[in-house]
C-alpha cells in the first residue's frame, strides 16, 4: 500500500507505508526517527549521524551530507530518504529522486520544526509518539526566562561567520531574549571592525560547524574587551528534531549563566 505526502519543500512524495527501509540525511532526523521507535528501520546515515551514539553504530554510512555515495545508497534500497533542504546539496537530492521517495524538511523556525516532527511521526506510523515529543518541547520552552542581550552567534573563524536572521538558530536566539545584531540573513561574514561597530553585549561561539575551544574564547575575549565571550552547545540551537526535548532546559541554564556574568 503507497500513499502520497506533502513535504515541507512542497513536493509530493509516494511512499509504500510503512516504510521499512529508511536512510536519513541529517543527523538530527536520524535521532529523531530512534526516538520515535523506529530505529531499526534505519539502514542508513551520513557519517555525521552520530546520535544515539551506540545505537547507530552498526547502520550503514552513505557518505556525508553534503556528498552522498549513491552505489552504496543503491546497495540498500532504501524505500524512504529522509533529508533537508539547508543540510543537504541540491544535486545529490535530485538525483535521489529519480529512484526512491525522497521526503525533504525545510525549517527556520520552531513552528516548521514542530510540523516537521509531526509529519516524519505520520510517515513512519508514530503520530502519537510524534504528539507527545511536540507537547513535551513545547513544555520546556514554556521554562525559559528570556534575557535582552545583544549578540553575535559565531559559526566559524577565519573569516568570522555569524548567523543571520532567517534561520533556525535566529529563532532558538530569539526565544532566550537576545537581539540578533549580524547584518545579513543566513550565515554572513563579518571582520573584527565590523563587530565592535555593532557593539555586542554577547559573543556566543558554538561548538559546530567550527568547534570553538577555551582557546578561542580567550582569544576573542582579548580581541573583543567590550564583550561577554560564551561558549555553547551548538546542537541545541540548531538541531531541529527530538534534541528539542533538551534545549528549554540548556537555554535556560544557559541564561542564568550568563546573567551571572
Amino acid at each position: 500500500m503507497s500513499k502520497t505526502y506533502l513535504d515541507q519543500m512542497h513536493r509530493k512524495v509516494t511512499i509504500s507505508t510503512p516504510p521499512n527501509r529508511i536512510i536519513s540525511l541529517v543527523p538530527s532526523l536520524t535521532e529523531l526517527l530512534f526516538d520515535l521507535g523506529v530505529g531499526e528501520k534505519i539502514i542508513g546515515r551520513t557519517k555525521f549521524c552520530y546520535r544515539p551514539k551506540k545505537k547507530v553504530q552498526d547502520i550503514s554510512r552513505i557518505g556525508g551530507t553534503k556528498k552522498f555515495h549513491f552505489d552504496k545508497i543503491q546497495e540498500l534500497e532504501p524505500n524512504l530518504i529522509i533529508g533537508n533542504k539547508e543540510e543537504n546539496y541540491k544535486e545529490g537530492i535530485l538525483e535521489l529522486e529519480k529512484k526512491y521517495p525522497v521526503w525533504m524538511s525545510d525549517i527556520s523556525t520552531l513552528s516548521e520544526a514542530y510540523e516537521m516532527i509531526f509529519e516524519v511521526g505520520r510517515l513512519v506510523g508514530k503520530q502519537t509518539e510524534a504528539q507527545d515529543l511536540i507537547q513535551e518541547i513545547q513544555h520546556n520552552f514554556e521554562q525559559i526566562k528570556p534575557l535582552s542581550k545583544r549578540v553575535l552567534y559565531f559559526v566559524w573563524q577565519q573569516p568570522y561567520m555569524v548567523v543571520g536572521q532567517e534561520t533556525f538558530i535566529d529563532e532558538m536566539l530569539q526565544l532566550c531574549g537576545f537581539e540578533n545584531l549580524s547584518p545579513a540573513p543566513r550565515y554572513p561574514q563579518m571582520t573584527a571592525s565590523e563587530i565592535k561597530e555593532v557593539k555586542p553585549d554577547l559573543l556566543l561561539l558554538s561548538s559546530e560547524p567550527f568547534p570553538f575551544k577555551e582557546k578561542h574564547r580567550l582569544e576573542l575575549a582579548h580581541q573583543f574587551p567590550e564583550s561577554e565571550v560564551v561558549l555553547v552547545d551548538g546542537e541545541f540551537f540548531s538541531w531541529y528534531g527530538s534534541r528539542l526535548r533538551y534545549a528549554g532546559t540548556y537555554f535556560q541554564t544557559l541564561l542564568e549563566e550568563i546573567q551571572n556574568l
